[in-house]
């Protein structure tokens, strides 16, 4: 009797009853959510030499993510989890415009954390740590030497210790997306505004009511059917990201944990998997 009644009053004092405040942490959370599943099902495609894991296993990875993401916070927040679809909606005038600004602070803060994450689930420190060298000039990198938070694992073990943009073992496509060698930045950007917009387009055609309806409940399975259908034929030239939370996030992460500016810069080298991942 005890412990529920001090359940009881410790939900009573954490309960956020702002409502901009509960649908931002709503937000953040579905968006870590996307993005944790989305670049670990990356990274263990990639570390494990596609031997756990492949081009389809790493698209279904990231469209049944959107799945939990959107039932993680759909009633609260609206779980947009992307500031292409926030501004569409403002578009629309089915959301107001003094919050967007804060919604894409918020995803991509939400898609930093997710990839701060994935970071110490797949880095570790290997035989280096034993041995006590430092594995980069990075702060983060350092951190995770000091705490030896990890065991050694696939990040190190796949890129022989060093963190790449470019090369054969590079790893910076496990956070960001990037183009294949042979897309333009023009194509590169059309690409990416075909893909957002048929994205968009699609989910606006499932949410309006007038068209037929989709059984109550099954919306985000339906969404992430969508989404699975633009990666398998839209993934090719820059990987898919189609959500600029999505690959600005875990780009600014890669930027400070070691990788560094090149993560910024077109590198040939890098789409040498042809998938942009």
């Amino acid at each position: 009797m005890g412990t529920t009644s001090f359940l009881t009053r410790a939900r009573g004092l954490l309960r956020v009853r702002n409502q901009l405040v509960r649908e931002c942490l709503a937000e953040l959370l579905s968006t870590f959510v996307l993005i944790i599943i989305t670049l670990s099902s990356s990274a263990q495609k990639i570390t494990s030499f596609e031997t756990k894991g492949n081009l389809l296993t790493s698209y279904l990875g990231g469209a049944l993510a959107v799945m939990v993401g959107i039932y993680t916070a759909g009633g609260i927040s609206g779980a947009h989890m992307n500031p292409a679809f926030s501004f569409a909606m403002c578009l629309m005038e089915q959301f107001p415009w003094w919050k967007f600004p804060i919604f894409v602070v918020v995803q991509t803060l939400g898609s930093f954390i997710s990839a701060g994450a994935v970071y110490i689930l797949y880095y570790g420190m290997g035989d280096q740590h034993w041995a006590r060298e430092p594995h980069s000039d990075a702060g983060v990198a350092r951190l995770m030497d000091m705490l030896c938070l990890c065991p050694p694992d696939a990040i190190w073990h796949y890129s022989n210790g060093t963190l790449t943009v470019s090369g054969p073992r590079e790893t910076a496509s496990i956070f960001a997306t990037y183009p294949a060698d042979y897309v333009s930045i023009a194509n590169g950007f059309l690409d990416q505004v075909i893909g957002t917009g048929v994205l968009i387009v699609g989910v606006m055609g499932i949410m309006d009511t007038r068209n037929k309806g989709v059984p109550k409940g099954l919306e985000p399975v339906v969404v992430a059917l969508l989404v699975l259908s633009i990666e398998s034929s839209m993934g090719s030239n820059c990987g898919c990201p189609l959500n600029p939370a999505r690959d600005i996030g875990p780009r600014l992460f890669t930027y400070v944990a070691g990788w560094g500016p090149e993560v910024f810069r077109l590198v040939e080298g890098r789409g040498r998997r042809g998938d942009g991942r």
